[in-house]
């Protein structure tokens, strides 16, 4: 049972997935413990996730170690049809579309919460709020969730400080092998290949303004240095901007940064921060992408409606002409721009994150009842195992505590 754009996709689909395998030892071995293990066997799994190939691996690792998937995406632009064919012809039970509307992307995850699930993942958060205010899917088979990124989780926290968060989700975001890895290196990586393939514009000697120095926004700022760029970051948190002043670069309020910046990145899962008040500041040629998981941190809706003429100039770049003559860009329509206009994280960084998913959904099949209500974080022994099998794949040996030492740490002599 899918509904996909193009089935005639599928081997296409395919290679892109098994490339992704290919590059995923720690996936690989959590599939061969689930298997083995058998706490899947029988369970149903939703998930809205970006549909590309790496996350096409998860899905398939579930549905291998038995379990009945239903996938469908958590952002129109970063669903690849192709993968979804590849995926739905694989026994997983797909519905999205790229490019698909706000109607039917809703539909979509109507359809997949229609599995009645004893696990779900989310990405964003958009299953739970389908599950908790409308009732979608809702059962008393629903063991729990995992949630994946950072505005996910603040929607999350919101909830349970509204007492609206009646089953457990383990925080995968902010475990360790998740946030120092996928979202600083990950996104640092990932950002900029997008913005780079949109473009092909020269970032060395440019001003690039990094919106939020959260581990995402570090990794972009990171590599915009790499790049030969001048680095303004913008915050709205006092001890993240001095960190961002002792790392080397400029910190300004957004006002401040606007007229000087060539290119502007927002990764601060909030909305509203490149705006009205900004857009007659902004540099002609600025070109500004959001790396934040929904299309709110650039609110394209007003740009639209702030110039005087609007046009595509080039795939995933729509170019704004203001009032006063000058031209700013907007990339892939605001929508997060490493999906919606490149591939996403390396694969490796993300075989890192999705051994942590894999792993939280045993963990749920085997002990979610006994989980409260509300977000947990990931159990430091999955943490541990991630991080000692990465290191495992890179060939790397690490030392390990005497018992003396171990005792004396612990203060068991």
């Amino acid at each position: 049972m899918s509904l996909i754009a193009n089935p005639a996709l599928r081997e296409a689909g395919m290679q892109k997935i098994r490339w992704a395998r290919d590059h995923m030892p720690l996936l690989k071995a959590v599939g061969r413990r689930l298997a083995d293990g058998g706490a899947l066997k029988g369970k149903t799994v939703a998930m809205s996730i970006h549909l590309e190939a790496k996350t096409a691996n998860l899905a398939l690792t579930l549905a291998r170690a038995g379990a009945d998937v239903f996938a469908t995406g958590s952002n129109p632009l970063s669903t690849q049809d192709d993968v979804c064919a590849g995926l739905s012809g694989e026994g997983v039970n797909v519905f999205a579309a790229h490019g698909c509307s706000g109607e039917e992307y809703t539909a979509h995850l109507k359809s997949a919460l229609s599995s009645n699930p004893d696990i779900i993942i989310d990405d964003g958060g958009d299953l739970v709020a389908l599950l908790e205010d409308d009732g979608v899917g809702r059962t008393n088979r629903l063991i729990g969730g995992c949630e994946e990124t950072t505005t996910g989780i603040l929607r999350l926290k919101a909830r349970v400080r509204q007492g609206k968060l009646s089953f457990p989700l383990y925080n995968i975001n902010d475990a360790m092998c998740k946030h120092l890895f996928d979202n600083r290196y990950g996104t640092g990586q990932s950002v900029w290949d997008a913005i780079l393939r949109a473009t092909n514009l020269n970032v060395a000697g440019s001003a690039v303004v990094v919106a939020g120095y959260g581990w995402c926004g570090k990794g972009v700022a990171m590599r915009a240095k790499g790049l030969g760029a001048r680095v303004i970051v913008t915050e709205v948190d006092p001890v993240a901007a001095i960190e961002a002043v002792m790392d080397g670069f400029a910190v300004m309020p957004m006002e401040k940064a606007a007229p000087l910046g060539d290119f502007f990145i927002t990764v601060t899962g909030c909305r509203d921060v490149i705006g009205p008040r900004v857009f007659g500041l902004l540099k002609d040629g600025a070109v500004l992408a959001n790396a934040g998981h929904f299309d709110v941190e650039v609110e394209a809706g007003l740009l639209r409606a702030y110039a005087s003429r609007t046009w595509m100039a080039r795939e995933h770049i729509e170019g704004f002409e203001t009032p006063s003559g000058r031209k700013l860009y907007l990339l892939a329509e605001g929508r997060l721009v490493n999906l919606a206009a490149g591939n996403g994280h390396p694969v490796e960084i993300m075989d890192m994150s999705f051994a942590l998913q894999a792993l939280c959904v045993e963990a749920l099949a085997k002990n979610g009842g006994r989980l409260a209500p509300g977000v947990h974080p990931v159990p430091e022994e999955i943490d541990r195992w991630v991080a000692l099998r990465k290191l495992e794949s890179l060939g790397v040996e690490i030392d390990e505590w005497t018992d003396e030492q171990r005792a004396y740490v612990t203060g068991e002599e």
